[in-house]
């Protein structure tokens, strides 16, 4: 009966934090050990107890402050200097500026609608197609829970009990062939379109483009050379990054007042809060698993299929995708985690960076794709172009990101030769 109610409740668009809670709690009656009940609260708040997961308002703190200090347009401006004078340049800066961007923000629909605001005109105003312009932005939006820091991998890190650190190196060279791969989509693309060609700064303005661009480049140095160098732990280079982003933005921009900071945070705490609830009743979902021994079941089923590491891994993104279509890509790493991440790493040998990075590229695909696709809609939203319109033009990017997938899933040293 618990599996009926499970997904009862996720059909009929109960918020996932209360499916889960609402769950264990039916399991609990259920299984008349209600001596449990005894111990819910303690259960949920002990899921809370991990250092790393201050991480995630930090990180979300560090994106609202670039948004406000203007540091959106400057890495924009930096991108322009390095790809702005290919034909399509126009097309090659979305991607730079994306991939700048995830190396701050870590959230993909914060990324997706900051960008669909700025570049998405932009690139109509030169002549590319609309659609075509609003797919760009999107795809680039993928790039945000890969490339470090990542508030999948964060959550990830804490649920497998792994280094958020080294995670977040595992994930620098799948998000560079990503950003690689997208690309590639744009150049042939452009070969069958014939986009626009650009053109470069002067000297002059690719210096001053680049000088305007170093202060914001401090943040992702902070993040990222922290964590590589062990200066810092992933939590406390987020703090660090979220000071930078103020005084960056409030001394050297002078676009960020300080009277915002109290809205700054607030938005922070509401967006940080239902992330934090949803690990939390998370924990207590556990019961459910560990009682039902569902990983030992399910691990049962997948081996009297297949003991090639290589087919599981491919079963498996066969099933996330589905599951990332209907459910939100972070509700989604907390869901299936403690179920898939055993059978991975106890049947298959597989490590638990490479899982995680798969995983959690896959799930962030259902942003763009339908029904749920938020993503889709937020670019939609922001660039007043159809989503079946922009779909048209994205089929591309999500085959990239399949081919990669397919390449991580093979390749075990793509995403841990870093660490």
């Amino acid at each position: 009966m618990t599996p009926i109610i499970f997904a009862f409740k996720l059909l009929i668009a109960v918020p996932v934090a209360l499916v889960l809670a609402l769950t264990a709690i039916w399991y609990i009656w259920e299984s008349g050990n209600t001596v449990l009940y005894d111990s819910f609260a303690q259960k949920m708040f002990s899921g809370l107890e991990n250092y790393g997961l201050l991480a995630i308002p930090l990180f979300m703190l560090t994106g609202e402050m670039m948004n406000e200090g203007g540091m959106t347009r400057r890495l924009i401006n930096a991108a322009r200097v390095f790809v702005g004078g290919f034909r399509g340049g126009l097309a090659y800066i979305n991607l730079l500026a994306n991939m700048f961007m995830a190396a701050i923000i870590g959230s993909a629909t914060a990324q997706i609608s900051v960008m669909a605001r700025a570049m998405t005109p932009e690139m109509e105003k030169e002549g590319y197609d609309k659609g075509f312009a609003a797919a760009t932005t999107a795809a680039g939006g993928l790039l945000a829970p890969v490339i470090p820091p990542s508030m999948m991998f964060v959550i990830y890190g804490v649920l497998a009990q792994i280094p958020i650190g080294d995670m977040f190196l595992a994930g620098i060279l799948p998000g560079l062939l990503m950003a690689a791969a997208f690309g590639a989509v744009v150049f042939v693309v452009g070969l069958a379109s014939g986009f626009p060609k650009g053109a470069w700064f002067t000297r002059r303005e690719a210096f001053s483009a680049l000088l305007f661009c170093l202060p914001a480049a401090l943040i992702p140095l902070a993040i990222i050379g922290g964590i590589l160098f062990g200066i810092a732990t992933p939590t406390e280079s987020a703090a660090i990054a979220s000071l930078i982003a103020f005084l960056v933005g409030w001394l050297v921009y002078g676009e960020l007042k300080p009277e915002a900071i109290l809205e700054m945070f607030k938005r922070t705490a509401v967006n940080a809060s239902m992330i934090v609830f949803m690990i939390a009743t998370a924990n207590v979902f556990g019961w459910v698993i560990i009682y039902e021994a569902l990983p030992q079941k399910l691990a049962a089923l997948i081996t009297s299929i297949t003991s090639d590491p290589f087919l599981f891994l491919l079963i498996v993104n066969l099933v996330l995708l589905f599951v990332g279509m209907l459910i939100d890509g972070i509700a989604a790493v907390i869901l299936i985690s403690p179920i898939l991440l055993p059978i991975a790493m106890n049947d298959y040998g597989i490590s638990p960076y490479q899982f995680g990075v798969v995983m959690c590229i896959n799930l962030v695909l259902g942003l763009l794709t339908p029904p749920v696709g938020v993503g889709l809609y937020i670019t939609s939203s922001m660039s007043g172009v159809s989503p079946g319109r922009i779909l048209k033009s994205l089929w591309p990017f999500l085959l990239a990101v399949a081919v990669i997938l397919i390449l991580l899933s093979r390749f075990p040293w793509i995403s841990t030769v870093l660490i």
